[in-house]
This record gives structure tokens, sequence and C-alpha cells, in this order.
């Protein structure tokens, strides 16, 4: 799966022919019936692939610890800043209903409007004719404008713009950490606030049989961040004090940090499914059962899996090799 990350033999300085003709990403899931041609797709592949590849290269390893940050991750975070200052320059109207603030749809008419730009300062010249078909799984990451909601497709969508960016060759293997430390964790900052900020309902929400209302990523590769760790065991997540003290260090804890911000009552109430896996005895166990759930909850679900879109660089073709 590393060869997903990697292109053999590319020099910065020389640019690889690309044998490739882009295309808009579209809709392929239709029925129930197409989801057997999305687990044989060499997107499934790819994507699984991806998400597979990332879990390995940040196991046991810190938020805070040391790792390359290339030119792309930069971008790429600069990017995420763009999008957040634009939360700073639309604050959420006044309406009657609570949840869901309108404001929210005149902050995606703006990344609609400027989501190629934004990608095409990512990309290097020569592949400037990727960018409309990156950029569409970028404005399908940040949730849904019509029903202001936000879930793990619109997360899958932007796992999915992160690989489309290895696939193209901008982001190479040694960015591995970088990508979920710095980029997926930037990602996560800024859908936070975009929950708090337009209120923002779950999409498809399992209500308290799910893992979260909002991410699931973040779980998987805190999880592996975790493994092997010499004191910090699944059943310590539920203390107070040892997120509050941990939770610069670890995705995970990061995560149930924001759920305690945002939820009232015990926490076996309002997240059981993660009350439950506190009781799991190690970080490995956790993380192999997580990587199953997603598969079950999220990627072999079809609510969540019709709105995702197939293109040239996440083909709905069977897989070939």
């Amino acid at each position: 799966y590393l060869s997903l990350l990697y292109v053999p033999g590319t020099s910065e300085e020389v640019a690889p022919p690309l044998q490739q003709s882009f295309m808009i990403p579209k809709k392929e899931i239709n029925m129930v019936s197409d989801m057997a041609k999305w687990k044989r797709s060499q997107a499934y592949a790819d994507y699984m692939g991806f998400i597979l590849t990332l879990n390995e290269g940040v196991r046991g390893k810190k938020l805070t610890c040391e790792y390359k940050v290339s030119e792309p991750i930069e971008k790429l975070v600069a990017l995420l800043n763009t999008l957040d200052r634009w939360i700073d320059e639309t604050p959420p109207v006044d309406q009657p209903s609570r949840f869901g603030n309108k404001a929210f749809r005149t902050w995606y008419a703006k990344l609609d409007q400027e989501a190629e730009k934004l990608v095409a300062t990512v990309i290097p010249k020569h592949l400037a004719d990727a960018a409309p078909e990156v950029a569409v799984y970028l404005k399908e990451s940040v949730g849904n404008s019509t029903r202001i909601d936000y879930g793990t497709g619109h997360e899958a969508a932007f796992a999915a713009f992160l690989c489309c960016l290895c696939k193209i060759g901008v982001l190479r293997v040694d960015d591995q950490m970088a990508i979920v430390f710095k980029v997926f964790n930037r990602y996560l900052e800024v859908m936070r606030k975009l929950q708090k900020t337009y209120r923002m309902e779950p999409a498809g929400s399992q209500g308290v049989w799910g893992l979260d209302d909002f991410q699931f990523l973040p779980f998987i590769w805190g999880s592996s961040q975790l493994i092997d760790h010499p004191n910090l065991e699944p059943r310590h997540f539920v203390d107070e004090k040892v997120v509050n003290e941990n939770h610069k260090d670890f995705m995970f804890l990061e995560c149930i940090l924001f759920i305690t911000e945002m939820k009232t009552g015990p926490f076996a109430e309002h997240s059981n499914q993660l009350w439950n896996i506190s009781a799991v005895p190690s970080w490995s166990k956790v993380n192999q059962g997580l990587i199953r759930m997603y598969k079950a909850e999220c990627l072999e679900k079809f609510p969540v899996i019709q709105h995702f879109k197939f293109g040239s660089l996440l083909p709905i073709q069977p897989v070939t090799s």
C-alpha cells in the first residue's frame, strides 16, 4: 500500500509525465445493490490502504513529536487556516431555530466558489489539471449546506482529498506523520469550530449507539498512537484528569475532551460505545476493533457511501492488481 504514497524515481525538479486525464468525480452508488461495486473498486482498496498506511505511520507516536514538514504540508495548513478565518468573517445569524445556523450556507458558498483556487495553491503548476477533480473532495469534506449537517461521510471526503494528493505525488511517503498530525489535526480543529459556531446537526447519527456524532478516523489513528504506551491504558481515557493532562499528545484524548465539552451527563450514557471500548484490555485491540467497526458502520453503510464521488484518481472500476 505504500506505493500509493510514493511515486518511484521522481525528483523535485523533474515532473513525472502523468498519463492521466482528470475528470470531475461523480456519484456511482445509487442503490443498495451498488454497494458491491464500491467494495470491489480501486477506490475502496486505495482509500482503505491509505487509512491503514497512516495508521501504521503514527503508531506509538505523540502529536508533539518531531517529524518532517514539507512545503505541500505547510500549504495545506495554510488552506485550512483560510477556512478558519472565513468562519470568523461569517458570524452566525439570529434565527428562530437553535440548530443549523443559516450562516453556514454563506460560509459554504465561499468555499464552493474558491475551492479550485485553494487547491491550486497546494499542487505544482504541471499538475494544474488535477485541481478541479481534487477540489470536489475538499468541498465534500466540510458538511452539507442544505441540511447544515456533518458526519463521517464528510470526514471520509477529506481523507479522500488527501489520498488524491498522494496519488498525484504532491504528498509523499515521508509525509505520513505530518498528514495526520499537522493536516488532519488542523482539519479537525476547523470542523469542531464549524460544528460549534453553526450548531451543525450530526449527519446520519446513530445517536447513543454511534461512536461519536461527527468523527471516526481520529479514534482509529488516535488509538494507534497509544499502542504500547507505558502507562496509559484504554480504561484511563474516561478519567478526566488523564484526559486533561495528555490530550495535547494524543488525538484520541483530544476527541474525548471535545465530547465532554459538548455533552452533559454521565459519559457512560451519552457515549455508550466509547464507554464499552474503555473496557478493552489493550490499545492494539481497540485499534483493530475500530478498524472493523469503521468498515462496518461507515464504509459499508449505503446512507454514508451513496454520497461518495468517483473520478480518475479514486475510480469505481474493480481493483486491477
